[in-house]
């Protein structure tokens, strides 16, 4: 979590040292994430399989080499091809780290386990952004990536030494052609959703990589309903429970990292903060998470998942309306209030929804469901960003005419008003050299009104899907309370 907050901070670095264009910068965060999503759920089965400490150790241990290796690229090639290799590692730690907490704990402290777990990522995601700052300011670009090195040291040492070894007996093989097609599938589904921006949502190649996700994806059920050891037995789908935890884990990861990739935007865009400083602006949201999420496992622990992530959803749901009143002039409370919401709102969902995953499945396979409910954040989160800038791109592209028309700005050619388009999509506002100040000022504004006009219609279509996500939590159950259930493992 440290590590994908601090690599943002350090991209513009990147960029200039290596001669990166924009879309090499993209691919240092895609590549991983892509890597990241497509096998997380074939790492969880690893786990399952071989030991979740051993996996867990082995992610440890490539991710440190791998942070090593980006450290010491002298191109932007080799850094993105060690990145995807990092996310590979990346996807062995996360599922297994929650298997392993489900092995641990008995089901009465799963949820203060997770919410501890929960508190970790906000810190870590808090501290990002700062450390980020400090070491691309103070030291070089390289510094972020080396500053896992120790900290891999530290954590493979710990974890060799404290975890308990943790693997399902009742399994025996892995299942390589199920394997092939789900990453298949997911290949193509991350991939359109990445490109989707790029290309167009209705251009051929999205809808073709759309349409391979469907068929690959139906080839998947079918093979895994006829092979012995399945990779994800469909009999888990069949817990209501475990299909709409997954499915609210998409929803809060849709509304929640779709809204917040704006926000960068407009601190550093309208509001014209450092990278370093629109962290600072965002820490209530992290910080307040290390408060909010053991309270969550304490809560859902006491009165079940249902109820929590109820509250939790409406509370976002009130907190991404206040997100869609940010206007030009807002100070620093305007935005620290809903970010202390969202900390309170979101820390429910993620506890509960990751205990009804990996809780109400079998203890054999809770590294394959701690890989869903991870897999679930990434699909979540790309669909958010993908679609919700879609919209604001459709907003900008709306209402900037009729903005730069009252503001009594000469007309410029089509192709140049483009330009100025795809700039307020990201609030960026450029003027050719030599541009009268006032002009500037006037143009700064347009761009400025456009791209609130889109962050605030992305951020009122967040507050429908987490009233809808509450709505879904009211069909949940906890997760189960005794070990050793019968399960059907084919």
């Amino acid at each position: 979590m440290l590590d994908g907050t601090v690599v943002a901070i350090a991209n513009p670095v990147i960029g200039a040292e290596l001669k990166a264009s924009l879309e090499d910068l993209q691919w240092v965060t895609s590549g991983y994430l892509l890597a990241l999503a497509v096998f997380l759920i074939t790492a969880g089965k690893l786990g399952d399989l071989f030991g979740h400490k051993r996996v867990f150790v082995i992610g440890i241990a490539g991710f440190a080499l791998t942070s090593l290796a980006i450290g010491l690229s002298d191109s932007i090639g080799m850094l993105i091809a060690f990145r995807v290799l990092q996310g590979l590692f990346g996807a062995l730690l996360q599922p297994a780290a929650l298997a392993l907490l489900r092995a641990a704990f008995p089901a009465e402290k799963l949820n203060m386990a997770i919410g501890i777990w929960g508190a970790t990522i906000g810190l870590s995601s808090a501290a990002g952004p700062i450390v980020g700052g400090l070491l691309v300011e103070n030291v070089n670009w390289q510094s972020v990536f080396f500053i896992n090195v120790p900290v891999g040291i530290v954590a493979l040492a710990v974890g060799m030494l404290v975890i308990k070894e943790s693997r399902a007996d009742s399994l025996s093989r892995v299942d390589w052609l199920g394997v092939v097609l789900l990453s298949g599938a997911m290949f193509c589904l991350i991939w359109a959703i990445i490109k989707a921006p790029e290309y167009g949502w209705g251009d051929v190649k999205t809808l073709a990589f759309l349409t391979g996700a469907v068929v690959i994806g139906g080839a998947f059920v079918w093979w895994q309903g006829r092979v012995s050891e399945p990779l994800i037995p469909l009999s888990l789908f069949r817990n209501l429970s475990v299909s709409v935890g997954t499915l609210l884990m998409v929803l809060m990861a849709f509304s929640m990292f779709g809204a917040m990739f704006f926000l960068t935007f407009y601190f550093q865009g309208v509001h014209n903060l450092s990278p370093l400083e629109a962290g600072i602006r965002m820490l209530p949201m992290s910080a307040g998470m290390i408060v909010a999420s053991p309270l969550a496992g304490a809560a859902i622990s006491k009165f079940g998942p249902k109820l929590p992530i109820a509250a939790g959803m409406l509370i976002t749901a009130v907190a991404m309306f206040l997100l869609s009143r940010l206007g030009i002039e807002d100070g620093y409370v305007a935005s620290a209030v809903p970010f202390v919401l969202l900390a309170f709102g979101l820390s429910p969902v993620m506890v509960g929804a990751t205990e009804i995953i990996v809780g109400n499945a079998p203890e054999e396979l809770s590294g394959v469901a701690g890989g869903m409910q991870q897999s679930a954040m990434q699909v979540g989160g790309s669909l958010g960003t993908a679609v919700l800038g879609a919209i604001v791109a459709a907003k900008v592209s709306d209402v900037l005419p009729g903005y730069w028309s009252a503001a009594g700005l000469a007309q410029l050619p089509a192709e140049q008003m483009k330009l100025v388009e795809q700039g307020a999509n990201f609030a960026e506002a450029g003027a050719a050299p030599g541009t009268p100040e006032p002009v500037v000022q006037a143009i700064t504004r347009v761009v400025n009104s456009s791209f609130l006009d889109g962050m605030h219609l992305a951020f009122q279509i967040s507050t429908g899907v987490a009233v809808l996500a509450a709505l879904l939590a009211l069909v949940v159950k906890a997760g189960r309370k005794t070990e050793g259930a019968p399960i059907h493992m084919g």
